[in-house]
């Protein structure tokens, strides 16, 4: 081969591959030609309820608690049982702080209220009951957006009945804001 055609063969070589190199990088840079990256299969998404919601939601059951009359503590949880709020209302007993917690945490460990779960803790042997931080009393209730991802605890007042339609007037205050 001639020293020209080697050298026309090497430029029309060169311009090949920088054409098809420089169409591969337009083609990766058009973001509709990539697909959407999958979810990891190591990491999972969980919806949680806000701090904004958390606040809204205590204030709302304290107020309840307050317009009857009552002095009672209100504790929001997250799924994990983490209390994200908790806000004592003025003369409530020293015994309510820890046992708001101990209802919001039962109510979202379980998704259901703590008064329907107090029937199924009952029995000979091993129950529910001995599960450690939690209160199988009624006046908590859970937290749901298609799974639990909260519960609000309420105690203090005369009757496990009072704590509960407060913690459901929490639910209540941000019930329409849940998906």
């Amino acid at each position: 081969m001639k020293t020209r055609t080697r050298a026309l063969v090497g430029t029309l070589v060169g311009i090949g591959l920088l054409g098809g190199a420089t169409g591969l990088t337009v083609a990766q840079a058009d973001p509709t030609a990539q697909q959407a990256p999958k979810p990891s299969a190591v990491v999972a998404q969980q919806p949680v309820l806000s701090a904004d919601a958390a606040i809204k939601a205590a204030q709302a059951a304290l107020d309840a608690a307050e317009a009857k009359g009552q002095h009672v503590t209100v504790s929001v949880v997250d799924r994990a049982g983490n209390e994200r709020v908790q806000l004592t209302g003025d003369g409530a007993g020293p015994q309510s702080f820890d046992s708001a917690e101990r209802k919001a945490y039962t109510a979202v460990a379980w998704g259901k209220t703590t008064s329907e779960l107090s029937k199924q803790a009952g029995g000979q042997g091993a129950t529910l009951r001995d599960i450690p931080n939690t209160l199988f009393l009624a006046g908590g209730v859970p937290v749901s957006a298609g799974t639990p991802i909260a519960g609000i605890g309420v105690a203090g007042a005369p009757s496990g009945d009072l704590d509960e339609e407060f913690a459901e007037a929490g639910l209540q205050a941000i019930q329409a804001d849940l998906r």
